[in-house]
């Protein structure tokens, strides 16, 4: 599934290609094809991320809502639009550009109340200027659960996903079993700095490097990572791999569902 920093670049690409002028909107699949019809022809006022929700704003009562879940993808392309290929949920026409939009866990418009009911589930986004991490902290500060779970819970914290949760914890030495209640307050406000510096340059780079120079494969020596997710990271999804810093093999097991990655030694806590 995306992280939040893929929606923050999605955002600003809308705004930038979409924003401020009247749009296209259809469905060609037909799922979305009523609620297309109300925006369709409207000025896209902005675009949004929140986490890992996307929301297209029309108007006060006309917010598209977009959750990409695991196989929900924009495409992109200049004008002329082409013809639709596969079950696309949603286009959008611009001036310049167009974009079409398959398999998302959701696309519904909604009024602006119900926009602010999901707003207000959600947990403070890293990447968003108004967050307040005190929130966030609120809940880890008096929670027996597992940080590992508590990061990837998007009420506690908003768009961080499986990778930023093993690299952050690695980075900062947190086994990743430690119940929230006994993290103290000075690595809480470490951690969530790195995600706010890691996330946000995501969005910019739309890469996911968590890698310290020092341990980078041009200071190292080593190959550059291949991996489909892209970027430099310590752990994750390098099971049985030598550590980058003390060189013993990353471990992995199953954790609420997921894959949990971490080295024992730089992480002992």
């Amino acid at each position: 599934m995306p992280e939040g920093h893929t929606l923050h670049r999605l955002a600003k690409l809308h705004q930038r290609r979409y924003a401020g002028a009247p749009v296209a909107v259809s469905s060609p699949q037909g799922r979305f094809a009523a609620s297309a019809a109300i925006v369709d022809g409207r000025v896209l006022e902005s675009a949004q991320a929140h986490g890992k929700h996307l929301f297209h704003r029309y108007g006060p009562d006309a917010t598209v809502h977009v959750h990409l879940g695991l196989y929900g993808k924009f495409s992109e392309a200049k004008l002329p639009a082409a013809a639709p290929v596969g079950q696309v949920r949603m286009r959008i026409v611009g001036r310049t550009y167009w974009t079409d939009l398959r398999g998302p866990n959701a696309c519904q418009l909604l009024t602006e109340d119900e926009v602010e009911v999901i707003r207000a589930r959600l947990g403070p986004d890293p990447i968003r200027r108004d967050s307040d991490p005190q929130r966030a902290w609120a809940r880890i500060s008096r929670s027996r659960t597992a940080l590992a779970t508590l990061l990837m819970d998007q009420s506690v914290i908003a768009g961080v996903g499986n990778v930023y949760r093993a690299e952050v914890l690695f980075r900062h030495g947190v086994p990743p079993l430690l119940p929230g209640k006994q993290l103290d307050a000075e690595h809480w406000k470490l951690i969530w700095d790195d995600l706010v510096e890691l996330m946000r340059l995501g969005v910019r780079t739309g890469r996911m490097d968590t890698v310290r120079p020092e341990h980078m494969p041009e200071a190292t020596g080593r190959p550059p990572r291949v991996d489909r997710h892209g970027g430099e990271v310590y752990v994750y999804r390098r099971a049985g791999q030598p550590c980058l810093v003390c060189g013993n093999p990353v471990l992995t097991s199953r954790h609420a569902g997921r894959n949990l990655y971490w080295c024992a030694i730089c992480q002992a806590g």
